[in-house]
């Protein structure tokens, strides 16, 4: 009561009150007049965005440009891929910029010159595919006139296509532009990376860089498992690559790098081959990505798609691999140039083929539909990607560890088995891959491969359609450094390695996830996307894994027909600069020329051809002896 009666006459504890009212709005008068330049700032800033947004790309370019300048002036050479990178981006700035403020424009003004070539188009395009036809044939003419052996592959080449074309869903149905452009745009890129002087160099660069990227794993592995085990043991050498990867590629995601990349490639095979937006995108993800993470960019689309459309997404996913086992695949000492090359052909190649087996009857929701939307993700910031990356790639890393201890046991199991029974009707050395070698042989001689080479290319075909490409590649991996270190070819009756014409060949045969355990991976992630069309997807997934096996042979026979053998050089010039202390590749084949050349008449032994005028000739030629065995000798 006292305490109401003195608040109510103004009493002492009314008074405190008021004074500490006092004291906090003075403290909040402080504060608002201290933080009132803050607020001013900010005020500022939001009203003037974008003309500070632009002030500081300003500065930052001109600090760029500083930059490139001092980097050309320095050493135009070593900044050579820097110059190549700011073209490029440069080059898509400009054209992004040009599109907005100009493109508008510029349709108008063509739009005349697009009615009268729309007239003109009926005859126009059956003159444009004569002369593209008759280019071609007088090409391969002058082409195969050299190596015969090309025009092999050339007929295992059409008749992988024929075979698609009988295993069609509905023969009068098939898209043939997409066809004949899925083919065309494959043959360009083939020709362009094997052929042309700029295409080798810049697949062959980006390879070397990939390498030197993938170089970094080590830092961060060394740290983890040491150096011995990452020296010696596969596991702790190869797999963290993947987790590497996959934490690079997140990133790129989070930043929308490869939502941009793969935007622009499915809309130059969008335009060009007539396709619908989902299925594009998925195949044009596919390059960079694996079976299911590439469906992840239409998910909200597949619900949907017609079957053709979910044939083209699974096909496109058994024809390509992933860049995180890529980098695997390279580790083991596969070409990088090779396998980029293999990836990004087989894109429009499976878009086609997928359109030649299972062709559209149906409507598609997405006909006409320019392009589609790509979320970036649910990161917050790129630490969380670059975590988010490392830990996804966990369960990746996992399943291939559990896989391959898994397929090569079940492999040794077969190859027990197989010996077993063959050894009860006298057959010695009865292995699956002996079975392999013999019944797909055929098949690896159409490709390309010489008939000595086909039964072991053959037998790693086998390999991945039945176990997978991993464990083909590690044995292609066993061949290639057999030959590079100068082995003799054959050991007996067991032949060590493959030429360097059916290496190539097997390179691009192999690359691809088109093997029987996909099936289920596939199904798996699809199904788990949308439950509903389980069913549909069962239904066509064996149709997209032959088409899928078929995109990589047939990419194999491009390989064989555009294949350029590796000049030797001098053999004389190698042998007076060598010390002969251990073998290699370019020493097993002048040697072979060495013994070829000799001739040994009545106990005086002479050579022909340019080895009878090197003085120094007997000399190689026991140095030669004592590494490999010949008549000669």
């Amino acid at each position: 009561g006292e305490n109401r009666h003195y608040e109510e006459h103004g009493g002492p504890r009314s008074e405190n009150q008021e004074g500490r009212r006092e004291g906090k709005g003075r403290f909040s008068s402080y504060c608002r007049k201290a933080l009132q330049p803050a607020s001013k700032a900010k005020h500022f800033c939001k009203a003037h965005a974008k003309v500070l947004r632009r002030l500081v790309l300003g500065l930052l370019g001109i600090a760029y440009l500083c930059y490139f300048i001092a980097a050309c002036y320095l050493n135009f050479q070593r900044a050579l891929a820097l110059v190549v990178i700011t073209a490029v981006v440069v080059f898509f700035i400009c054209w992004e910029v040009f599109q907005k403020h100009c493109g508008a424009k510029v349709l108008l003004l063509l739009r005349p010159v697009g009615k009268c070539f729309q007239k003109s188009w009926p005859w126009l395009k059956w003159l444009l595919w004569v002369a593209l036809l008759a280019g071609l044939i007088v090409w391969l003419v002058l082409d195969t006139g050299r190596n015969p052996e090309q025009l092999i592959s050339l007929g295992g080449f059409c008749f992988l296509v024929l075979f698609l074309f009988a295993c069609s869903k509905h023969h009068g149905a098939v898209s043939w532009r997409a066809v004949f452009w899925g083919l065309g745009l494959e043959f360009l890129l083939g020709l362009f990376v094997l052929r042309t002087t700029p295409g080798t160099q810049a697949f062959q660069w980006l390879g070397d860089q990939v390498q030197y990227f993938l170089g970094y794993t080590t830092a961060g592995s060394s740290f983890v498992f040491g150096n011995t085990l990452i020296e010696e043991v596969f596991a702790f050498q190869t797999l963290p690559i993947i987790v590497f990867f996959s934490c690079v590629m997140s990133i790129l995601y989070y930043l929308g790098v490869m939502q941009w990349l793969i935007l622009k490639i499915s809309w130059l095979l969008q335009i060009s081959m007539g396709t619908t937006a989902t299925e594009t995108l998925s195949v044009a993800g596919n390059i960079f990505v694996g079976q299911t993470e590439a469906p992840l960019l239409i998910r909200p689309y597949l619900t949907d798609m017609t079957l053709s459309e979910i044939h083209a997404v699974m096909t496109g996913g058994f024809s390509t691999i992933a860049g995180s086992v890529m980098g695997a695949y390279i580790s083991f000492g596969i070409d990088a140039a090779s396998l980029i090359a293999a990836s990004v052909m087989a894109a429009p190649c499976a878009l086609g083929m997928a359109k030649l087996v299972y062709p559209e009857v149906e409507e598609s929701k997405f006909k006409g539909k320019a392009s589609i939307r790509l979320s970036r993700g649910e990161e917050q910031n790129i630490l969380e990607a670059a975590s988010n990356g490392a830990a996804a790639s966990v369960g990746l890393v996992a399943n291939i560890a559990a896989n391959l201890i898994a397929f090569l046991a079940v492999l040794e199991f077969i190859n027990a088995a197989l010996r077993w029974f063959g050894e009860m009707v006298d057959i010695e050395g009865l292995t699956f891959q002996v079975i392999c070698s013999y019944v797909l042989m055929p098949l690896a001689f159409l490709m390309g491969a010489d008939w000595a080479d086909s039964p072991l290319v053959a037998e790693l075909l086998g390999i991945k359609i039945f176990l997978n490409e991993f464990v083909a590649y590690q044995q292609l991996a066993t061949y290639k450094k057999n030959r590079l270190m100068g082995l003799e070819e054959w050991d007996g009756s067991r032949k060590q390695w493959i030429s360097e014409r059916a290496e190539s060949i097997t390179t691009f045969a192999l690359c691809g996830f088109a093997n029987l355990s996909s099936i289920g991976i596939t199904l798996g992630g699809l199904s788990s996307m949308v439950p509903q069309r389980k069913g549909d997807f069962a239904s066509v997934v064996l149709r997209a894994l032959l088409t899928g096996m078929c995109v990589s042979m047939l990419n194999a026979c491009l390989a064989g027909l555009l294949h350029v053998p590796t000049e030797l050089g001098d053999c004389a010039v190698f042998f007076s600069t060598t010390n002969f202390s251990s073998t290699s590749y370019t020493m097993y084949t002048c040697c072979k020329q060495l013994f070829a050349s000799s001739v040994l008449q009545n106990g005086t032994l002479s050579f022909k051809g340019p080895w009878d005028e090197q003085a120094d000739s007997v000399l190689w030629l026991r140095e030669c002896c004592a590494h490999y065995n010949h008549t000669s000798c």
